[in-house]
């Protein structure tokens, strides 16, 4: 075997033991929380094209946060790696969704990434819902408190703003969560959660 032929043999040996990088996902509302999962490898990103939606299904009687194709509109997020093994807890703990893969509109500084997906409730995908669900305050909590930490106040603000469907009630659980993974905000952080809720004039219920 002369040395050109063993480069090259060794080269094609690289090619076919070479470990495809795992592929993301990009988190638009309480996966921008990190402390509510443990993938660690993960980096703020920018969709475009897309906005968050509060979605009302027949599934349960409280609301989904989805996002939905939107043009002229972005929102900010995480993308963060999951191994392939890890994909199906995942998708448990997003039941209701669809996990569809981004072809485009998505923005990022990870030279690690490989496919991104977004998980996305298509509007006609349960079915109409029988009136308004209401929004979980320790889910809303757990949003908002990740965006504050990712992309400081300017990132909270474009969380609210960047939202539509406010048109239900806000249902406040936060004396006994029913957030599975609820988190402990500061008093500056459920100050700022409640003075966007006032502002946009939700109605806060209790159970």
């Amino acid at each position: 075997m002369t040395p050109a032929t063993r480069r090259t043999d060794m080269g094609r040996m690289s090619a076919q033991t070479e470990i495809p990088r795992d592929p993301f996902f990009f988190g638009y509302g309480s996966l921008v929380n990190t402390a509510t999962h443990i993938y660690e490898r993960h980096h703020p990103a920018r969709l475009t094209g897309w906005r968050r939606v509060w979605r009302h299904t027949p599934l349960r009687n409280l609301a989904f946060l989805t996002a939905e194709p939107c043009e002229g509109t972005y929102i900010d997020g995480v993308i963060a790696a999951v191994p392939f093994a890890d994909w199906a807890a995942l998708d448990l703990r997003e039941a209701g969704y669809d996990r569809v893969t981004l072809l485009d509109g998505i923005d990022h500084r990870a030279e690690d990434a490989g496919d991104i997906a977004v998980y996305t409730i298509p509007i006609d995908k349960h079915g109409p819902a029988d009136g308004l669900s209401p929004i979980l305050l320790s889910y809303l909590d757990v949003c908002v408190q990740g965006y504050l930490t990712v992309f400081g106040e300017e990132g909270g603000h474009h969380f609210f703003e960047s939202t539509a469907g406010w048109d239900g009630p806000i249902l406040n659980d936060r004396a006994l969560p029913r957030y599975p993974r609820a988190q402990l905000l500061s008093k500056e952080q459920t100050a700022f959660v409640d003075r966007h809720v006032a502002d946009l004039g939700v109605e806060v219920v209790t159970e």
